[in-house]
């Protein structure tokens, strides 16, 4: 080799540095390093975008929109399907146009609030299709930036397209995707779903019961039908395995108009910079 014009490009057998060796880094040994990725990057776009204040969405990805589901009836009643399954899809779909609807509007207020010193609440889901869709779709529709925090799983989607591009975010780690879902969290809608979203909302009503989580949190439980039928929490307090206050946790309803004022007036109250400021 000439030394006065070195080969720039690594040659067989050649050394490199310990973070561009793909061997290493897919280690057991590099795993806090990986960890710590995870940690480091949203950190660090969040800080760009001013992002401290996030409106989390949870819900089954399973949930069709109102359009695809009326299509998926029509397909099913040409023989093309299975009508009682479409007829299920098109029943659910309001959750799906529900939470377009909730996230349009909370944007829509957030992008006016008045003296908030950069302070905005900003639509933030897993990333992925059916409710979580909706959800970044109507933030996005409102003009908002919208935020995914996907997850690498197998046979799963890729994030879905009303994520903003730089606020669109793939993890490997459940525990330090969860980190970024209630870290910035102000507010939490759980729309219907499954054990992903049963898993989201124990986890963060014990955070909240045990005060390892301090701040205010609004709760809301989307879908007083549906969720009337998965589960009984007033069973858990009348056998004193809670307290009927902790019941208190959680807000139940199945109106966009009265999330929406909730969800509102609890942030007015509790996660503004001067409490009981709106518009």
């Amino acid at each position: 080799m000439d030394k006065k014009n070195p080969v720039s490009e690594t040659l067989p057998g050649d050394p490199v540095e310990a973070y561009n060796n793909t061997e290493f880094m897919a280690s057991v040994d590099a795993r806090p390093l990986r960890i710590l990725a995870e940690y480091l990057h949203p950190k660090q776009k969040f800080e760009r975008h001013d992002i401290d204040d996030t409106i989390l969405f949870f819900g089954s990805a399973r949930v069709k929109s109102r359009e695809d589901a009326e299509r998926m009836l029509e397909e099913a009643k040409a023989g093309r399907g299975d009508v009682k399954d479409a007829e299920r899809a098109l029943a659910m779909s309001r959750y799906y146009e529900d939470s377009r609807e909730l996230a349009r509007r909370l944007t829509e207020w957030s992008l006016n609030l008045k003296d908030c010193h950069g302070r905005r609440f900003v639509v933030c889901t897993g990333a992925g299709p059916g409710i979580m869709e909706a959800a970044n779709r109507g933030a996005r529709e409102a003009g908002g930036e919208t935020i995914g925090l996907g997850i690498t799983l197998p046979k799963e989607e890729t994030n879905n397209p009303y994520v903003s591009p730089d606020l669109n975010f793939e993890f490997h780690y459940f525990f330090t995707r969860k980190f970024w879902f209630l870290y910035p969290a102000k507010a939490l809608v759980l729309m219907p779903g499954g054990f992903g979203t049963l898993d989201e909302l124990f986890e963060t009503l014990t955070l909240l019961q045990t005060r390892k989580m301090k701040k205010r949190l609004p709760v809301v439980l989307f879908g007083t039908e549906y969720w009337d039928k998965v589960f009984n929490l007033e069973a858990l307090a009348e056998f004193g395995a809670i307290n009927h206050e902790d019941l208190r946790l959680i807000h139940r309803t199945s109106s966009v108009d009265e999330a929406f004022e909730y969800i509102v007036d609890e942030l007015c109250k509790h996660a503004l910079p001067n409490p009981g400021t709106g518009l």
